[in-house]
């Protein structure tokens, strides 16, 4: 190992402490009222709403994990944890580039287009997990690493109690073994509820593009940057 390579576990290390201790720390006072607030307005829509989105996402993730065109190619097979976290960040930003592109696209398209951003946007960041989940060496034909794909988004895209079960769940080998298994509800619940605030002001004229296309930035920013940590879990752990 070079020094190089020894600097960068040395600085991963250090970065992967911090974000397990802010996954796993109780959330604000400001989180829970409005997880509070969350929850109010879900026991307000009937049962059979819950169950026609959960449907429509699961069928929507199970088909975008399904499709083969996600697979870009064979996992990296050589390559130390500098060299691959270098493409790792450049395939961010590629994917942070087109989101916001295409944030800022249906923010200023009105209300239909904007509805259109919410399943554009989770392949743009599905694809991008896979291409991560390759770069760091595993294989995402694997049924086992496109469940893991899931868990990591859920960690980017959830409360502050559910994200430290998901994250228990990752590190205790205690995560779903097929996708029957997979909670589908609570994945699109935590997920909806996570960028509602975040996404409502898109929908809105004038102001819909500027925000479509800095949410979408930040939401790909933010996937990416958990996505690097919850790998380096099994890099540092083998």
């Amino acid at each position: 190992m070079t020094t190089a390579d020894a600097d960068h576990e040395t600085r991963a290390r250090a970065e992967l402490a911090a974000w397990r201790a802010a996954m796993l720390a109780e959330p604000s006072p400001l989180a829970k009222a409005a997880k509070g607030l969350q929850m109010q307005v879900n026991r307000m829509i009937p049962d059979k709403i819950h169950a026609a989105v959960t449907k429509v996402i699961e069928q929507m993730t199970r088909g975008i994990l399904a499709g083969s065109d996600f697979v870009s190619g064979p996992p990296l097979a050589v390559g130390s944890l500098r060299e691959r976290e270098a493409r790792v960040r450049k395939a961010i930003d590629g994917y942070r580039n087109v989101a916001t592109l295409e944030g800022g696209a249906t923010g200023a398209g009105g209300f239909l287009l904007a509805a259109a951003d919410f399943p554009a946007l989770i392949a743009i960041k599905i694809k991008l997990l896979f291409e991560i989940a390759g770069l760091y060496g595993h294989d995402v034909r694997d049924w086992r690493e496109r469940l893991y794909i899931l868990s990591i988004f859920q960690l980017a895209f959830s409360g502050a109690d559910h994200r430290r079960d998901v994250l228990l769940a990752m590190t205790e080998g205690r995560q779903p073994a097929t996708p029957e298994d997979f909670d589908w509800r609570k994945f699109q619940q935590e997920y909806r509820d996570y960028i509602d605030l975040a996404k409502l002001a898109q929908l809105l004229p004038i102001i819909g593009a500027p925000v479509g296309a800095i949410v979408n930035w930040r939401l790909v920013e933010q996937l990416g940057e958990t996505a690097m940590n919850a790998y380096r879990m099994r890099w540092f752990s083998r």
